[in-house]
């Protein structure tokens, strides 16, 4: 094995992500949740679906591209990680969601005597969204200053003080749980559009719904990576070196 190589039988999906988020890519297209359930090791995850090890081993290296710094998300300081999830993936949710809304409540009432499972999506996208604007309002409003304003005491620019809530450990179990609620559904969602699958008798709002479904789902899945396998560990990690100073 070469050394700059990963072993991937001795990792995680989430590890496996965290060192090159182009695996992630293939990781998709198996099936294979790096984000939500990241903490599974890669062999065990493998044979959990009945996926051969050996060939998807292969695709991961195939994946594999040099990256630039841009791309090395652990390496960011938290702040800016911070920044950047908000200013990307959560104005991406607030963006798209009037949209996929719009689109499903359409496709629902002109197909859903066909096909009834459109009911089931809207239905569940519509709990997703609700359940993700209050998710994004505690994270902006609570988690995230709190964590840049560890970074400002890091750097020595700010006091450090406790905060009310104990811990950060407390609200990122909290915002762990939903990322676990929203990806549950999502997952329903690509299940019961047969992976946003467009019938024959479908139309372009029908299409392009899918298609937005399908880009909501893989743009979750990276946030949801950034935050559950990066900024939360790091965060943890951060608090407890500022408090045992």
């Amino acid at each position: 094995m070469k050394t700059n190589e990963i072993d991937f039988t001795k990792k995680t999906l989430s590890e496996i992500t965290i060192e090159n988020y182009k695996y992630a890519e293939v990781f998709e297209k198996y099936g294979l949740d790096f984000c939500c359930n990241g903490n599974v090791n890669y062999s065990e995850a493998c044979e959990s679906k009945g996926i051969d090890e050996t060939k998807l081993s292969v695709e991961l290296k195939e994946a594999r591209v040099l990256k630039d710094d841009n791309e090395k998300y652990e390496n960011w300081k938290l702040d800016f990680l911070v920044d950047y999830i908000v200013n990307n993936h959560h104005r991406y949710i607030a963006e798209m969601i009037p949209k996929i809304t719009e689109h499903l409540n359409k496709i629902t009432a002109k197909h859903s005597d066909k096909h009834p499972e459109l009911k089931d999506i809207n239905e569940s996208f519509s709990i997703v969204y609700k359940d993700l604007q209050h998710h994004m309002i505690k994270e902006e409003k609570i988690l995230f200053p709190y964590i840049k304003q560890m970074v400002l005491v890091y750097d020595g620019k700010a006091k450090n003080e406790a905060p009310y809530f104990g811990t950060v450990e407390n609200p990122i179990r909290m915002m762990e749980d939903e990322h676990k609620n929203a990806g549950d559904l999502i997952k329903k969602i690509r299940e019961l559009s047969n992976n946003y699958t467009v019938p024959s008798d479908g139309c372009t709002t029908f299409n392009l719904a899918m298609n937005e479904l399908k880009d909501f789902e893989e743009d979750l899945h990276k946030h949801i990576h950034l935050e559950n396998n990066i900024l939360f560990p790091k965060s943890v990690a951060l608090e407890k070196q500022l408090f045992a100073n």
